[in-house]
């Protein structure tokens, strides 16, 4: 099953450096979920051949423009383009009367169903589940009320032994049903038992998004043992003290924390429009957690 993540935009307020605001596609098994909607967002889904009606789940971290201001257009054109299926989104409360007033004042009515959902800024709750995936919402600390967001995939089946199971025989209708490990009866009532007609499952897989914050060990919890740890690193540490002050993470501070919730690897991002070059962040991050690589546009990273 596919499980990747797809950077639309990796700076911080300002668009620059051919850089845009945060904005992300997860696939998972052809399901594509949205994060974040800074501007120009659907210009990049196009960019990158993304069909955006076939994003059904958009999750806005929080209410600073770099995450949102490029929802509202991307709604609207799903509508222009004969959107008919019902869209979710999650996100702060105020949102949704965001929304609603824009539509109002522009006089749009939108033909498809927007089924809102509000993220609790004060504690980890789940708000998405399929049987395969389940998306966990958790408090982060910023300037305003923020949120990450962690993917995590379910139980995996097994994976069949097929030249095995060919040369018993056994029907090709049982083999999904050995996957999930039931056992194999023929008609002469032999059991074949499914552990010896499989290979172990693959460990199940997570992802988590890590939206502006200051380092806080409020989220930490959160994010233990993820296999691919998005987390934003705004500054170089030599500027902890205006990351402090504007509640943002430093390149460095990001390493630390993936080293300390046993993240397998570390995805940087949100980069101030200061850095043209991004190398010193990563030089900076890969001395204390070396499995570290940037967000870059254009690039889809394996879970």
């Amino acid at each position: 099953m596919r499980f990747e993540v797809l950077i639309l935009g990796n700076s911080s307020a300002t668009p620059i450096y051919e850089r845009h605001p945060t904005s992300q596609v997860i696939n998972y098994n052809e399901q594509l979920f949205l994060i974040d909607c800074g501007e120009g967002t659907q210009m990049q889904l196009s960019r990158y051949g993304i069909k955006s009606n076939r994003i059904n789940h958009i999750f806005i971290s929080h209410l600073h423009g770099d995450h949102y201001l490029g929802l509202v257009g991307l709604l609207s054109s799903m509508h222009l383009v004969g959107r008919k299926s019902a869209l979710h989104i999650y996100g702060p409360a105020p949102l949704e009367e965001i929304l609603n007033l824009h539509f109002k004042y522009s006089e749009t009515v939108i033909r498809y169903d927007i089924i809102f959902h509000t993220n609790n800024p004060e504690k980890e709750e789940v708000i998405y589940e399929s049987r395969m995936l389940s998306v966990t919402s958790f408090p982060l600390i910023h300037r305003i009320p923020c949120t990450g967001f962690r993917f995590s995939e379910g139980k995996r089946n097994a994976i069949l032994r097929a030249d095995l199971v060919e040369d018993l025989g056994i029907p090709a209708p049982y083999y999904s049903a050995l996957k999930r490990g039931m056992d194999y009866v023929d008609p002469s009532g032999k059991v074949y038992p499914a552990a010896e007609l499989t290979f172990p499952a693959p460990a199940s897989r997570s992802y988590a998004f890590c939206s502006d914050t200051v380092r806080h060990p409020i989220y930490l919890n959160s994010i233990q043992n993820v296999d691919l740890l998005y987390h934003e690193s705004t500054f170089l540490h030599e500027m902890v003290d205006r990351a402090k002050e504007t509640f943002h993470t430093t390149s460095l501070e990001a390493a630390e924390i993936a080293k300390e919730v046993q993240a397998k690897k570390l995805l940087l991002g949100h980069y101030s429009a200061r850095y043209k070059t991004l190398t010193p962040l990563l030089e900076e991050a890969q001395a204390i957690f070396p499995s570290t690589e940037l967000s870059m546009e254009g690039k889809w990273f394996l879970v």
